[in-house]
């Protein structure tokens, strides 16, 4: 069976990781995947098994996702829109797929109906259509009767990767009929066995280029906390290379760290921000957590992920606005005295269960 995946991430790259580890586990079990991604160029991210098809990249000029730019950084014009279109339509049709997955629409990414619409007419009498959508998205009602008469029209599964015990999807029970909790998708426990990050205090803040300024007050925190005498290791990725200048004596600043998910394992404890990936990654972990959620430009999807983790009792949270050296600190310590997360308090099988339902979907057979 063929696949095509559209995914287009616009700040960080939590949607692409998402898809291409579905992605992933697709391919694992049989399937031909080919990954359309709509971004910017993200290396190493596609695992093996799966292809890349690498559209005109685009981006969102800043936190407010109000306008898009190309990989210059210019806002693109209808004539960009137009070829992106095309480059598109005609890499679907090449392929012709059983399986069309689209990453979030019609739940989001509205301004790339430009293109995703003229895929989706074309699609709805080749392929079948599921979309594929994180737990919690940016709920407007008035985008309610928008995003179901879409549903309706095109998506034979609607797959919520996230679990019905910790977040309700808004629109759940109008598509109580094509709608599935798949659990949360992440990849597969870290086997690793190295010690690396033992007893460390990891600090990080995703692929995207937002958080900086969490890392720099997470070192102006480390001495005033409990763990000041442990090793704390900065994770920069894209956002604050020059902090390199800051290291010293159990300090360490890291741009990347291919081994992220046995630093966590192994780590006293983590502080990030609360993207999905990176919290599924830390609760398969079990480790001791602060989140400090991405608030910009009236994002609310990661202060609601988190305020549902710290009512469980399985994270600490700082919200955005109150962040500073002693607030971190102290959310520190707290986390420092709690005991580690306990397996299972989150369903972490979507990638499995996702499998599961497209080939249910793809064989005529009812949804499990």
């Amino acid at each position: 069976m063929k696949a095509f995946f559209h995914v287009q991430h616009l700040l960080g790259i939590g949607h692409l990781k998402r898809a291409a580890t579905l992605a992933g586990a697709l391919a694992r079990e049989g399937f031909e995947v080919t990954l359309a991604s709509g971004g910017m160029p993200v290396a190493g991210i596609v695992p093996a098994g799966v292809k890349l098809a690498q559209l005109p990249p685009a981006a969102s000029e800043d936190a407010s996702f109000k306008h898009l730019v190309d990989e210059r950084g210019r806002r693109v014009d209808d004539a960009w829109r137009e070829r992106r279109k095309i480059r598109l339509l005609e890499t679907y049709e090449a392929i012709d797929p059983e399986l069309l997955l689209i990453e979030l629409f019609p739940f989001g990414r509205r301004q790339f109906a430009f293109e995703l619409l003229p895929l989706l007419e074309r699609a709805r009498d080749h392929s079948s259509i599921a979309c594929s959508v994180r737990d919690i998205i940016q709920d407007k009602p008035s985008r309610h009767e928008e995003m179901l008469a879409l549903a309706e029209r095109y998506f034979d599964l609607v797959l919520v990767h996230g679990d019905a015990r910790m977040a309700a999807f808004p629109l759940a029970a109008p598509l109580r009929g094509k709608l599935r909790y798949t659990g949360y998708v992440v990849e597969e426990p870290a086997t690793n066995a190295s010690g690396d990050g033992r007893g460390e205090v990891i600090v990080s803040a995703g692929g995207g280029s937002v958080g900086r300024i969490l890392l720099e007050t997470a070192i102006a925190a480390r001495p005033l906390s409990v763990l000041r005498e442990r090793t704390w290791r900065i994770l920069t990725g894209v956002n604050g290379s020059d902090l390199a200048s800051l290291a010293g004596s159990n300090l360490i600043v890291e741009s990347f760290r291919a081994d992220f998910r046995t630093l966590l394992a192994n780590c006293e404890l983590s502080i990030s921000q609360a993207g999905y990936n990176t919290v599924m990654e830390t609760l398969q972990a079990r480790a001791r957590a602060v989140l400090v959620p991405f608030a910009a430009g009236g994002e609310s999807e990661q202060s609601a992920r988190a305020r549902l983790l710290a009512e469980r009792g399985l994270a600490e949270v700082v919200e955005e606005a109150e962040l500073d050296p002693a607030t971190l600190a102290a959310a520190v310590d707290r986390a420092a005295r709690r005991e580690r997360p306990p397996a299972g308090a989150v369903d972490l099988g979507g990638a499995a269960r996702s499998v599961a339902l497209l080939n249910g979907l793809l064989g005529g057979k009812r949804y499990a």
